[in-house]
C-alpha cells in the first residue's frame, strides 16, 4: 500500500522495547521507496519539543484502523487497550463492574484493568488485500 501526505497511520514496534504495540501517526513523506517520515501523535521528542518524528520503513506502517463500534467485549476475546501512549493487544480476562475489563497482555503476562472507552475491537491488517480483518479468536 502506498501513502500519502496526511494519511493516518498506525506504526508498530518503534524499537524492541515495545514490540507488540502500535502509535498513530501521520505520513509526513515518502522518502524512497520503503520508507516514509512519520509524525506520531501521542510521542514526544527527547526533550519534549513537538511530537516525534522518524523514519519508519512501509512494513511497520499500517492504515488507521476501522472504527468499529461494540456494546461489549467477550470473555477471552482479542481487543487493542491505549495506554502508555499506544495500542496493546491483549485479550478479555474479565469484567469488573458495567464499564471496565480486566485485560491480559502475554507479551508481560500482566492482567491490568481498563475502562471501556480505552479499549478497541483488534483488527489485523491484510497487507496483500488491503483490507482490515475481525479476529475471530
Amino acid at each position: 500500500m502506498k501513502f500519502k501526505r496526511g494519511d493516518q497511520v498506525e506504526v508498530i514496534d518503534l524499537d524492541n522495547r515495545f514490540d507488540g504495540s502500535y502509535y498513530h501517526g501521520n505520513i509526513m513523506s515518502r522518502v524512497g521507496k520503503k520508507t516514509y517520515i512519520v509524525q506520531f501523535r501521542t510521542l514526544l521528542e527527547a526533550d519534549q519539543s513537538g511530537f516525534l518524528r522518524e523514519f519508519v520503513m512501509t512494513r511497520k506502517i499500517r492504515p488507521k484502523p476501522n472504527d468499529v463500534v461494540v456494546t461489549d467485549f467477550a470473555l477471552g476475546q482479542k481487543v487493542d487497550v491505549f495506554a502508555n501512549d499506544g495500542w496493546w493487544v491483549g485479550r478479555i480476562a474479565s469484567k469488573i463492574g458495567e464499564t471496565e475489563y480486566l485485560v491480559h497482555f502475554d507479551i508481560t503476562n500482566q492482567d491490568i484493568i481498563y475502562p471501556f472507552a480505552n479499549i478497541r475491537l483488534h483488527q489485523d491488517w491484510d497487507a496483500t488485500n488491503d483490507i482490515w480483518m475481525h479476529t475471530r479468536d
